[in-house]
């Protein structure tokens, strides 16, 4: 995706000489200013750059830590006192975070971030690019990143200031959380008129027309959660619009996994709105951080998957959430790392040596530093061996191997910098089909003749050769999104949906319903006098 990061990314010097207006005692330097940039079509579209960029930071980090630690799908523990980071993966676990959660704090920051570098670039253009339909796309296409970004901040922390003004630096106190949904779904709606009906590489890593509607349909999916009002009805006109474009389809069961491959791109048929990453691409834009292999491939198969680095695989999956994977004939089962494990050609085990001692640090033997060769065998359980207050595994083999591990977006061994090439995607075509089942389950209206369970086996028909389902239900249906959107960081939100946050896993057993939003971080509080905390914090 170089080509695409260097048209999303250009104008870093542009950044970096905005950004810089923070600081009122820096002395003026350049003469780059509205004034004299931008002035033509290709430096229009380079205003924009600074705002994909921004986003791509940390879509993939902060945004995934928050969205899938804090449920049953992921868990991060500390093994031999690595990983521990002063507990800031372990408490999304236990749900006990606090406002100086380090992951929370990012979220925030990364959020408001790309809202600022929004209000900035459509200032911009508004004061020099000349009026017409040109004009009228990019400044949608921003407002439409911005509205996606006032999802995400809505959706993580409830009640948050509304800020559209690029150069206002008052304080602004929250906005309730009714009003901010009212004001994404006014921009969104706003945009779908504007926005480039092309999907494709003409519109790869921007936000067209049915981005807008596929947003519109995550926010009339959740609206009860947002508003205390049902839209489920709008939700099914949403995914209407997306579905009669013609423009998307299911992925074909035999290259479900390729899709999240590091090839992966504007070729693939599903992704609506996806990020595209290049580490190559550095030197034109900030690329972000999209090390799903750096944390997610056990150190011990570094050379199956021919990497340059060494993998630390810290994080993993619960026993709870993988017993969703209950289908042998489902190909999602592959993006799984599980028991005994073999090189690629599925012969020649993968084995590690070391010394009995280093294999289990708790043998007491008198021969503890004796040579032990093993074949790596991935174990379900998580269990704190060392120490449960630090909830540390221990520092052995046995502790390094426990958890089936996730590599749905595959190592990407041309990567000399742990920084991946996989495009990750945002919104998928499979997700406006269940979309759009779950609403008419939870009582909408049937369209276009597609029945809640024709949806959910247009997907599943593309995934497993077992006999299509009948009667769905929700819990069912549940079951498959589980399996569908697994690590593309929507889990916390469809289990707050389907009442399950509050639920046991793992090690978990707080309760409390005001963790459904974060708390507003102690930085944020500082910078900005006007904010209150959330409730219960």
């Amino acid at each position: 995706m170089k080509k695409i990061l260097k048209y999303l990314g250009l104008p870093v010097l542009m950044a970096g000489l905005i950004w810089s207006c923070d600081d009122l005692d820096v002395p003026i330097t350049t003469q780059l200013t509205p004034e004299v940039f931008p002035q033509n079509p290709t430096q229009y579209i380079q205003t924009t750059g600074p705002v994909y960029a921004a986003f791509r930071g940390e879509f993939s980090f902060a945004w995934w830590w928050a969205q899938s630690l804090s449920t049953d799908e992921a868990i991060l523990p500390a093994r031999g006192g690595n990983w521990f980071d002063n507990r800031n993966y372990i408490a999304m676990h236990y749900h006990d975070w606090n406002a100086d959660n380090g992951i929370i704090g990012s979220l925030w920051d990364w959020s408001s971030k790309v809202i600022g570098t929004s209000n900035q670039a459509i200032s911009i253009l508004n004061q020099t690019m000349p009026e017409g339909s040109d004009k009228n796309t990019l400044i949608s296409e921003l407002k439409t990143m911005r509205a996606i970004s006032y999802f995400m901040l809505m959706d993580s922390y409830g009640d948050v200031p509304l800020d559209t003004l690029y150069g206002d630096f008052t304080s602004h106190a929250k906005t309730p959380r009714k009003d901010v949904f009212n004001f994404i779904e006014k921009e969104l709606k706003n945009a779908v008129p504007n926005l480039n009906p092309a999907a494709g590489m003409t519109t790869y890593g921007r936000p067209n027309k049915q981005t807008a509607n596929a947003m519109l349909a995550k926010l009339y999916l959740n609206a009860e959660v947002y508003t205390g009002t049902q839209r489920y009805n709008d939700c099914i006109a949403a995914c209407d619009q997306v579905i009669n474009s013609g423009l998307y389809a299911v992925e074909p069961r035999a290259t479900y996994l390729q899709m999240f491959y590091p090839t992966n791109g504007p070729q693939i048929k599903e992704f609506i709105f996806a990020v595209p990453y290049d580490p190559a691409a550095v030197t034109v834009g900030y690329n972000g951080q999209m090390y799903h292999a750096r944390y997610d491939v056990p150190r011990s198969e570094r050379a199956k998957f021919g990497l340059p680095y060494t993998p630390s695989a810290p994080r993993s999956t619960l026993p709870e959430f993988y017993a969703y994977f209950n289908d042998v004939n489902d190909i999602r089962n592959n993006q799984w790392l599980t028991g005994l494990q073999y090189m690629n050609d599925g012969v020649t085990p993968v084995t590690v040596t070391t010394t009995k001692k280093g294999y289990d640090q708790f043998y007491t033997g008198s021969d503890g530093g004796a040579a032990y060769t093993y074949q790596v065998n991935l174990t379900p359980d998580i269990i704190p061996r060392q120490s449960v207050t630090l909830f540390d595994l221990g520092n052995d083999e046995i502790a390094w191997n426990m958890g089936y591990r996730n590599i749905k977006f595959y190592p990407d061994a041309t990567s000399t910098n742990r920084n991946q090439k996989n495009d990750v995607p945002f919104l998928r075509y499979s997700d406006i089909l269940l979309m759009k089942a779950e609403s008419i389950l939870r009582g909408g209206g049937v369209t276009l003749g597609q029945s809640a369970d024709a949806l959910v086996n247009m997907v599943r028909s593309n995934r497993t050769t077992s006999a299509a389902l009948s009667g769905v239900t929700l819990e069912e249906l549940y079951k498959e999104r589980s399996r569908e959107f697994t690590w593309e960081a929507w889990h916390r939100n469809d289990m707050i949906r389907f009442g399950k946050y509050e639920g046991q896993w793992g090690y978990k057993t707080n309760t409390d319903v005001y963790r459904r939003v974060f708390p507003i971080p102690t930085n944020a509080m500082v910078l900005n006098p006007a904010l209150t905390q959330n409730d219960g914090y």
